[in-house]
């Protein structure tokens, strides 16, 4: 396990590893992405904006990956006749247009959120920027409050 701490805490894998394990944990597969984002920023506090500056490009290309699956999903679909919570959804969602992308980083409504904006055929890069936004805050977030929280426990 230390050899693997060890290699984590190199910044050439490091930022690789927070790179792919966000960009998966942005798709529709069940993972997160702060543990590594919290161990390779413990393991190597110097590398703590560069760790949060990956961490937010790979989650934020996994939630244009979403888009894009939600927009080539309507292309090749027919559309049923979706339930009324689904409408109440989908109106809440046309309502909010793009900005409803800022919550893309939420767990479990975070990924379908990203697909339902490519559905729609919301402005990519309005949604993508978002995204962005809402995934960079939600980094800066949780390492404040996890790093804020060890320095109580020390």
């Amino acid at each position: 396990m230390q050899s693997l701490l060890d290699i984590l805490a190199l910044p050439a894998y490091g930022l690789s590893t927070v790179l792919v394990i966000s960009f998966l944990s942005a798709t529709l597969l069940p993972m997160g992405s702060e543990p590594a984002v919290l161990g390779v920023i413990h393991l190597n506090p110097a590398q703590y904006w560069p760790v949060i500056a990956v961490a937010t490009v790979g989650n934020t290309l996994g939630g244009v990956l979403d888009y894009a699956m939600g927009r080539a999903a309507r292309r090749v679909a027919s559309r049923s006749l979706p339930s009324s919570t689904e409408n109440r959804a989908l109106r809440w969602l046309e309502k909010m247009g793009p900005k409803a992308c800022l919550l893309g980083w939420l767990p479990v409504i975070g990924d379908p959120l990203c697909s339902v904006a490519g559905w729609l055929h919301m402005p990519f890069w309005r949604c993508t920027i978002y995204m962005l936004i809402g995934k960079f805050l939600r980094y800066i977030v949780l390492t404040a409050a996890f790093f804020e929280g060890v320095q109580h426990l020390g």
